[in-house]
């Protein structure tokens, strides 16, 4: 009874259909233009299989011999009835470029380009081969790397492919398809000019800039009270970036790695509020800035820290991590939250640094007797555990390039950017950033957030860790320090990046002249979103082809509707 009423439906369906007026178009079809190619293929392409569900219906209703309505059907296909090489060779012949071998490729090959195809040809540049350097290259200018993690299943089938090629060197057409067909919709965007910083290389020749301009300063001091992180050389500079869609770039000594010491403070802070929640973490914690140094003895008229950022605050928050297990157990917990945050890069542990930290550390435990005398902690908590804790936090190891992938884990809103793994609430990374703005940057929080005007966190062992909100994350690494405990180089760094490009929180974004936004193609455009809302395709490599003119608007939404 079910299978006969689904068929009536059906058919009543396909009737009503068939009686509407079709209007008269130039063209011989009587599909919207961007889709009477996926009339005539059918499932045959990639691009078929974009075709809205209630067409395929029609189209496989049309064929079923069953119907009364089968002549009906007949004629409604005789409006199609122009075959897709057709189309393609009349389309390269008024363009004036369809010379005969165009077209019998073509012809030959019965259906438009697939998204492989036009990639091959981008890459290829008119020739019928594509050597692997040349691809490699290719990417590493859109700011994606080989060894990002959403390109593994890529770069081992490329890798095992050209085991099994004559030179080991060359792809043709088929090898490159069959490479990066797994990961096709991230390497189209990326090709496309789809992420958030479009012209990648243009960007980056800033930042290299910046970073040479930053490199001749000489002024601070190495912190020397804790005697590990005296042992650093003053010389050592090095900044890390990573854009909201994994792109990466690094300039200088990104690979040495370093204690993130107060780095740590809102990250384990988000960890809190993550587990938690708001309300929980703020009952023991305040979130106004102290205008006091970050060791200082001192609490808010409540008798709770003035922020998680400072010493105290941290402390107390360190305290609310997994409250009924080991140190041991804690420990790991936080340790592989941040390894998902790094996207599973570096992240260390220095138990130099960490015996070097509790030996010297009357300052802290001073603080913590303080707090445990005030009732700060929560019931039951072991403030000698809790300090043991905190110093092996502090003592946990980066490198620049690692920390730049938390960081922008930050700015994209606690998903790792370079995994796809979300790690953190949105509301553990707006409170996060918050704080870090009112209170990241010691005494020097209030000029940085005048200046800067972007959520950031610096450390005694020279990093600084700074999020430019939905964009990217940066971290800035050198040891020598300013008189307020803060990067020299970094501080500097910070400010010609914001007086160099519109990433101040409260630059305008519409009306601006002195400013670069590299969010925008060329720096000088409006910024465009990835939504699949915009009716024409940009002005990209791929467009330069004759043929993808034919094919445009259908693969810039095949594109945008993929996951």
């Amino acid at each position: 009874m079910l299978h006969f009423r689904s068929s009536t439906v059906l058919k009543e369906l396909f009737e009503a259909t068939l009686k509407r007026p079709f209007p008269v178009y130039r063209e011989k079809t009587w599909l919207p233009t961007g889709s009477r190619c996926f009339c005539c293929l059918g499932a045959t392409s990639v691009d078929a299989r974009a075709t809205s569900a209630p067409l395929k219906l029609l189209n496989a209703a049309a064929h079923r011999p069953a119907l009364r309505t089968a002549p009906r059907a007949a004629s409604l296909r005789s409006y199609c009835v122009k075959t897709e090489a057709e189309e393609v060779e009349e389309q390269l012949k008024k363009d004036g470029a369809g010379g005969e071998a165009d077209s019998d490729k073509r012809r030959n090959a019965g259906i438009l380009p697939s998204l492989e195809d036009l990639l091959f040809y981008t890459v290829a540049e008119g020739q019928e081969t594509i050597p692997a350097h040349k691809f490699l290259t290719a990417l590493k200018a859109t700011g994606l790397r080989s060894g990002d993690p959403r390109l593994k299943e890529c770069m081992e089938t490329l890798k095992e492919t050209l085991k099994k090629t004559s030179d080991g060197v060359t792809l043709d057409r088929h090898l490159f398809k069959k490479c990066v067909q797994s990961n096709i919709v991230l390497l189209t965007q990326a090709f496309r000019k789809k992420f958030v910083i479009p012209d990648f290389q243009s960007f980056t020749s800033h930042i290299d800039e910046l970073y040479e301009n930053a490199k001749n300063l000489t002024g601070g001091q190495v912190a020397d009270y804790i005697p590990q992180l005296a042992k650093f050389s003053p010389d050592l500079w090095a900044v890390s970036l990573c854009t909201v869609d994994g792109q990466r770039h690094t300039v200088g000594d990104t690979k040495v790695p370093f204690c993130m010491q107060s780095c740590v403070k809102p990250l384990k802070y988000a960890v809190a509020v993550h587990d938690h929640s708001t309300e929980y973490v703020h009952s023991f914690i305040g979130k106004e800035p102290s205008g006091l140094r970050f060791n200082k003895l001192f609490l808010n008229e409540d008798d709770k820290p003035h922020n998680p950022m400072v010493n105290a605050g941290a402390i107390v928050c360190t305290s609310l991590i997994k409250q009924s297990v080991s140190n041991a157990e804690k420990f790991d917990y936080v340790m592989n939250f941040l390894k998902k945050m790094a996207g599973n890069e570096y992240v260390g542990f220095s138990n130099a640094t960490f015996q070097s930290e509790r030996e010297s550390g009357d300052r802290n435990f001073a603080i913590g007797y303080y707090l445990k005398e005030k009732k700060c902690f929560p019931e039951g908590t072991d403030m000698t555990s809790v300090l043991d804790l905190y110093f092996q936090l502090c003592s946990i190891e980066v490198t620049c390039e690692s920390a730049s992938v938390m960081a922008a884990t930050l700015a994209n809103g606690g998903i790792c950017p370079i995994t796809g793994e979300r790690v953190l609430s949105p509301e553990a990374v707006r409170n996060t950033l918050s704080l870090m703005h009112s209170c990241g940057m010691y005494d020097f929080s209030g000029q940085f957030a005048f200046h800067v005007g972007l959520p950031a966190k610096s450390g005694v062992s020279g990093g600084i860790l700074l999020v430019v909100p939905n964009v990217m994350g940066i971290v800035c690494w050198s040891p020598p320090l300013d008189k307020l405990g803060n990067s020299v180089r970094g501080i500097q760094f910070c400010t010609d990046l914001v007086e160099l490009f519109n990433f101040h929180n409260y630059d305008n974004l519409r009306h601006f002249a002195k400013k670069h936004d590299p969010r925008r193609e060329g720096g000088d455009q409006r910024v465009r979103t990835n939504a699949a809302s915009s009716g024409s395709c940009d002005s990209t490599p791929l467009q330069q082809l004759p043929v993808v003119s034919a094919v445009c608007t259908d693969l810039h939404n095949c594109t945008h509707s993929s996951p």
